[in-house]
């Protein structure tokens, strides 16, 4: 028994060590979509659910809840923004090629019509990122539009 009470000593005091580290936090100025939005000019309604449920793991600005500070929670949120801003990062935006832009929406399109986005992991503690069916029928509208811009638009050789 006194080895399990050490054990369990030596776990606590080695999370309570680990409280005072964390990865830096993807703390940017929301304006950095700003870009994006010009461009691609998103009804209020598409604009609501990007913010919503996008820009948390797609963008430079994360909104964080009060239990992200806490070691293991922030280094997996941090791991699944780092991995959002990887496959598609609206604060980014003006470095996209047109090409770029135009498959980003490709893969946006598939992914809400598949409803693999938001991640069911998001939506459980994110209650507003729910997407309706309507959402995601306003969202793909809006996209397969903007879509049809890029494909006009000169490509580089």
């Amino acid at each position: 028994m006194k080895s399990i009470k050490k054990i369990f000593l030596l776990l606590l005091v080695a999370f309570i060590i680990a409280q005072f580290f964390g990865p830096e936090k993807n703390m940017g100025d929301l304006t950095s979509v700003e870009p994006f939005l010009t461009e691609t000019n998103p009804p209020e309604h598409v604009k609501a659910i990007l913010e919503e449920t996008c820009y948390d793991c797609h963008s430079s600005h994360t909104r964080y809840p009060w239990y992200s500070d806490f070691t293991p929670v922030n280094y997996w949120m941090a791991g699944h923004v780092n991995d959002g801003k990887k496959h598609l990062d609206f604060s980014a935006w003006d470095s996209y090629s047109n090409k770029k832009k135009d498959h980003k929406f490709e893969e946006l399109i598939e992914m809400v019509e598949a409803k693999d986005m938001p991640l069911e992991s998001y939506t459980i503690t994110h209650k507003a990122a729910r997407l309706s069916d309507a959402d995601i029928d306003s969202v793909k509208e809006w996209a397969e539009h903007v879509r049809i811009k890029f494909t006009l638009l000169p490509q580089p050789e």
